[in-house]
C-alpha cells in the first residue's frame, strides 16, 4: 500500500458495526489491506472477556443492548478518524452506524456523523448516495418535514446539483444530467399547489443551466426517480430527506452508501442504522457497507 489507509469506525457497537466490518474484512482480503478498523478489535476483546470497570461497578457490553460505554467508544472512533485524515493517517473515512439518541444522552451536539464531520474537517456538507442504482442528494435532511419548505433556497439547491455534478464526474461521468426535484407535487403544477417552485427552484435551476450545468427541474417528485433509473439523468437532487430517500432505498437498500459530500475529505457509510435486533446474530446484509468502502477506495484512488 503506498498510501494511508481508509479508516473504518465501529459505530455504536452494539449494533451491527463491528460484525459488518469483520466479515467485510474476512471476505475481502485484499481490499482489507488498504483499511484500518477502529474501535471494532477493542469492542470484540471486550465482549471476551468477563467484565469492563466502568466507574464502581463492572459493565459487561452485549450486543443489541446500548449503553454509555458503548457510545464513548463509538464518539472516540469518530474522534481518531476524523483527527487521523487531518493529519494524513487515514485517507478516508467509512462510518459505522451510531445511536443518535445515545449519543446524545453522553453530550453529542450534532444531529448526525455528517455534521460531526463538518465541525471537524470544515466545509458546508451535503448528503449523497450512490453505489447502486441511484445517485441521490438532499437539498435538506435532519429537519422536521414542516421546516423543508422554508429551508429550501436557491444557494441550497445549487450546493447540492454542484456537488452532485462533482461526483459524477469524478466517477466517471464526464457531463452529468442532474435532475432537480420540485417541493411540491406535480412540481407545483404551475403555481396552484404552493409558490416554491416557481419562486426558489426554478431560478436555481436557470443559474446553474446559464453556468453550463445540464440541471433539469423542478420535476414531479412521483415521477422523476423511475425516469433517473430508465438513463434519463445520472442523479436526482431531491428537496427533502424522505422524498429521497423512500425511492432510493426502495430500490438500492442493500448497495447504496451514504456520502459526505461538500467537505474537504472522503467520508461514506451504509446506509443503513445500528440494526440492534440483529446484532450478534450473524445475518446482517453486508452490501450496503461493501459499497460505502468500495465508493470511498474509488474517491481517493
Amino acid at each position: 500500500m503506498t498510501h494511508p489507509p481508509i479508516a473504518i469506525t465501529c459505530g455504536d457497537p452494539a449494533g451491527i458495526g463491528p460484525e459488518i466490518t469483520a466479515a467485510w474484512l474476512t471476505s475481502n482480503p485484499a481490499l482489507a489491506a488498504e483499511t484500518m478498523a477502529i474501535g471494532c478489535e477493542a469492542w470484540t476483546s471486550a465482549l471476551r472477556s468477563p467484565s469492563l470497570a466502568v466507574g464502581d461497578r463492572n459493565h459487561r457490553p452485549m450486543p443489541g443492548r446500548p449503553d454509555v460505554v458503548g457510545q464513548c467508544v463509538a464518539l472516540a472512533a469518530m474522534e481518531e478518524a476524523a483527527e487521523g485524515v487531518k493529519i494524513g493517517r487515514y485517507r478516508a473515512v467509512v462510518t459505522g452506524p451510531i445511536s443518535k439518541e445515545g449519543l446524545a444522552g453522553i453530550g453529542f451536539a450534532h444531529p448526525g456523523q455528517t455534521e460531526f464531520f463538518a465541525a471537524r474537517w470544515g466545509g458546508t456538507p451535503v448528503m449523497a448516495f450512490a453505489g447502486g442504482r441511484m445517485t441521490v442528494g438532499l437539498v435538506t435532511w435532519h429537519i422536521p418535514l414542516s421546516a423543508a419548505p422554508t429551508a429550501v433556497t436557491q444557494e441550497a439547491i445549487r450546493r447540492t446539483v454542484l456537488a452532485l455534478h462533482r461526483l459524477k464526474v469524478r466517477l466517471g461521468v464526464p457531463r452529468p444530467r442532474i435532475a432537480v426535484c420540485g417541493v411540491n407535487p406535480h412540481a407545483g403544477e404551475k403555481g396552484l399547489m404552493g409558490g416554491e417552485d416557481i419562486a426558489v427552484v426554478r431560478p436555481a435551476v436557470e443559474s446553474l443551466r446559464a453556468e453550463g450545468v445540464d440541471a433539469e427541474g423542478p420535476l414531479p417528485g412521483d415521477t422523476v426517480f423511475h425516469r433517473h433509473l430508465m438513463g434519463d439523468y445520472d442523479a436526482v437532487a431531491a428537496m427533502y430527506h424522505d422524498q429521497g430517500l423512500g425511492p432510493l432505498k426502495s430500490v438500492d437498500f442493500a448497495t447504496t452508501a451514504n456520502l459526505s459530500l461538500g467537505l474537504p475529505y472522503v467520508r461514506t457509510s451504509p446506509d443503513h442504522g445500528t440494526a440492534y435486533a440483529l446484532a450478534g446474530t450473524g445475518r446482517a446484509d453486508l452490501g450496503s457497507f461493501d459499497s460505502a468502502v468500495r465508493l470511498a477506495l474509488r474517491l481517493t484512488s
